[in-house]
């Protein structure tokens, strides 16, 4: 559309430009001759050229006019078609250059790559053997301190509990003794009473059967002892009935309830009446087994957490670890 404008704009320019110059030699011919002015050309109007000038000059000049621009129209065709042709001839050296600017760089080596497979092996490689030592030295490392932690013994002790202590009760046969009866042996001392629902039973079971076992496997001789912390209930006769019921070695003490203060006081024995109903009643006490040595010296007290096997292993060591 642009160029369609363009192309009418320039025949009109120069048809009007064709047309002033016919126009202006008319008049020059046909006027009288006068000295030119060179600072104000004379330029008729229209009208009154067309009163001057013939009807079959306005056809020659008209013709001359159409001729004029025929040559000025073909002329710019060409010269719009030049850019073009300039154009393809371009593009097409252009794109016969890229063919031999292809040729070139395919006659060229193809250069490789940042990373090779060369190099990324020796890399995978030196990656695996960086992991492979650090494994191998933090298990030696961990293995060190394993073996440390073996190879430390037990030094003696900056001072002994205050555990244990004289006491004179009374056994289940009636007879009064004190710590010397049970001085030269081992000894696993367990505090409860008779009444005891469940977990009086239940300890003094683990209590036999741990005895039982430590005879087996080392050879090693333990008196059992259950001392009452009911002495209100817990008469000689009472405790005698209760304790056969576990084991034959297992001696039952029990006192009056002075006696009975005064010894779990020297055992640091927790015990407590709970809510009386008429005679009926509960006693809420520590749950600990202490392990006495010949001298009826306290070595290591036990909880309710140990099982069968681990109090007769744990007795077992204690006992070994105090005959070196």
């Amino acid at each position: 559309m642009a160029t369609a404008i363009w192309r009418n704009a320039s025949r009109f320019r120069n048809f009007h430009r064709c047309l002033y110059t016919f126009s202006l030699s008319q008049y020059r011919s046909s006027a009288p001759f006068s000295p030119p002015i060179a600072h104000t050309p004379l330029r008729p109007s229209l009208p009154f050229l067309q009163n001057a000038i013939p009807i079959a000059a306005e056809f020659n000049s008209l013709g001359i006019c159409g001729r004029y621009l025929s040559n000025s129209t073909t002329a710019a065709t060409d010269n719009q078609q030049k850019p073009s042709s300039s154009k393809t001839n371009s593009e097409g050296t252009q794109n016969a250059g890229g063919s031999q600017q292809s040729s070139d760089d395919a006659g060229k080596p193809v250069r490789g790559g940042p990373v090779s497979w060369l190099s990324f092996l020796l890399l995978l490689a030196t990656g695996i053997g960086i992991i492979l030592y650090y494994d191998k030295q933090k298990k030696r490392h961990v293995e060190e301190i394993s073996n440390a932690s073996k190879a430390v013994k037990e030094g003696p002790s900056a001072g002994k509990a205050a555990i244990g202590g004289p006491f004179s009760l009374i056994n289940h046969d009636g007879k009064r003794v004190t710590e010397k009866d049970f001085l030269g042996k081992w000894t696993l001392v367990y505090f409860g009473f008779t009444h005891c629902p469940d977990i009086c039973p239940d300890e003094l079971q683990k209590l036999a059967a741990a005895i039982d076992k430590i005879k087996e496997k080392a050879g090693i001789e333990i008196l059992p002892l259950f001392i009452s912390v009911d002495p209100e209930r817990d008469t000689a006769e009472q405790v005698r009935e209760y304790v056969r019921e576990f084991h034959p070695k297992l001696i039952g003490l029990t006192g009056n309830p002075e006696e009975i203060k005064k010894v779990a006081r020297a055992y640091r024995v927790y015990y407590m009446k709970t809510a009386e109903e008429d005679s009926d009643y509960l006693v809420d006490h520590s749950i600990v087994m202490y392990l006495m040595d010949p001298n009826m010296e306290f070595v290591k007290f036990f909880g309710k957490n140990n099982d069968v096997d681990s109090l007769t292993d744990g007795v077992i060591k204690e006992i070994k670890q105090r005959k070196r």
